[in-house]
């Protein structure tokens, strides 16, 4: 056998190699799905993982409608909640490419309703003792914040604000864009703008600035400079008539393996998605399907351009990608558990130390999830994508999405 035979059976073996590799990992991500579904931890999920800009795998099980017995299809709608909010900060940063947006501009500028802000200081309301920035609210160091805390006058006039919202949701006098933003303007925030970290409505109010810049509304900026270009033609603030029987069912976990419908509209957005809505929120209320998502999420991999068409510059892409929070709002934000080892900016964690982290990780990966269970996280090394959809309520990054996670890190073969 010659030097080239040998170097040609050595190739085919480690292709043949590299394949058992990748069916292992396939399989092991599959059983774990498939072992999170019998428990009653998720009704359905579809998981699509690419390298290199080409589909490694794909799986997809369990129930969209598990009442009606629907399985999960690759062209399943789910709600995004939370995982909108990296679409909104793109959309941010393509004003800012463009010069019409100066992330350093004070909110209060474009948005009337933040100039005279509020703050909490120990139980007391007192003049904020700093502006707004647009940074801010892409970095959530604004201030807002979801009102979690009910113990704090900005906890109960934020929940007491969105519960509102909710209320008014399907009648005539539906909050719009602008109104939800400009309300929030007028709470007493929960810290001076820089001063602190919160998870919050930062994304919302960030939606509301965009309209306003651009002259037309949020959902027809999004279409033109996002969802056209990219083919993502099942993604927006609602899903049209045609299209409803694909929007995945919401469920929550009940216990002993159960799972129950759930119908609840949350954050005034409307869990049926059936009409236009007044508030395209930023923050959570776009719908997508996996391959939609895919090409929001292999754009920014490619450094902004996708199919022959600049969505973002290099340099906009590496500014949205790659932030850092300072010391003070880092510490406010190890509060949470989960984000270990990551920082946060422009609405997406970013992996600075994957020593601290609470699994396999990867400097400089970037991603975030969702409410109901959506999760994407790009790894710009490893030339890695993966985008997983799912409808659990109260979800977020749930274990087995670390699992898999873990698995698809733990391959050499695919990671290297």
């Amino acid at each position: 056998m010659d030097k080239e035979e040998q170097w040609e059976n050595t190739e085919r073996e480690l292709e043949r190699q590299d394949i058992i590799m990748k069916e292992i990992t396939k399989q092991r991500i599959c059983d774990t799905i498939a072992d999170a579904i019998a428990q009653g931890v998720t009704a359905g999920v579809n998981l699509l993982v690419l390298k290199d800009g080409r589909e490694l795998f794909y799986t997809e099980q369990g129930m969209a409608d598990r009442e009606a017995g629907k399985p999960i299809r690759r062209d399943s709608i789910f709600r995004l909640y939370s995982m909108s909010k990296p679409v909104t900060a793109a959309a941010a940063v393509i004003l800012v490419d463009r010069g019409l947006l100066d992330p350093g501009q004070f909110v209060a500028d474009i948005l009337p309703g933040f100039s005279n802000l509020m703050t909490e200081k120990n139980g007391t309301i007192v003049p904020a003792g700093s502006q707004m920035t647009v940074h801010h609210l892409l970095n959530m160091t604004s201030g807002l914040t979801y009102g979690d805390d009910l113990s704090t006058v900005n906890g109960r006039a934020t929940t007491a604000y969105i519960a509102q919202c909710v209320e008014r949701l399907h009648t005539d006098q539906a909050v719009t864009t602008q109104e939800f933003a400009s309300h929030m303007g007028t709470l007493p925030l929960a810290f001076d703008p820089d001063s602190s970290w919160c998870y919050g409505l930062s994304a919302d109010v960030l939606g509301a600035v965009i309209e306003k810049v651009s002259g037309v509304s949020f959902g027809e900026f999004l279409q033109e400079n996002l969802f056209e270009p990219l083919g993502m033609k099942d993604t927006g603030f609602w899903v049209p008539a045609e299209k409803q029987d694909r929007l995945a069912k919401a469920y929550e976990t009940t216990g002993n393996g159960k799972m129950n419908l759930y119908t609840g509209d949350n954050l005034a957005i409307s869990n049926a998605m059936d009409c236009p809505p007044a508030f395209e929120s930023g923050g959570a209320g776009l719908v997508s399907t996996v391959d939609d998502y895919s090409g929001f999420a292999q754009m920014l991999l490619a450094g902004g351009t996708w199919n022959g068409k600049e969505i973002l510059s290099p340099a906009a892409v590496a500014y949205l990608t790659d932030g850092c929070l300072t010391d003070v709002q880092q510490a406010a934000l190890r509060k949470w558990t989960g984000l270990e080892g990551f920082t946060y900016s422009h609405l997406m964690r970013v992996m600075k130390h994957p020593e601290m982290a609470c699994g396999l990780a990867r400097e400089g990966e970037y991603g975030w999830d969702g409410w109901l269970g959506c999760y994407f996280s790009n790894f710009p090394n490893e030339k890695l994508t993966m985008i997983m959809m799912q409808q659990k309520k109260d979800s977020g990054t749930i274990p087995m999405t670390r699992k898999i996670r873990n698995i698809l890190l733990s391959d050499s073969e695919i990671t290297g």
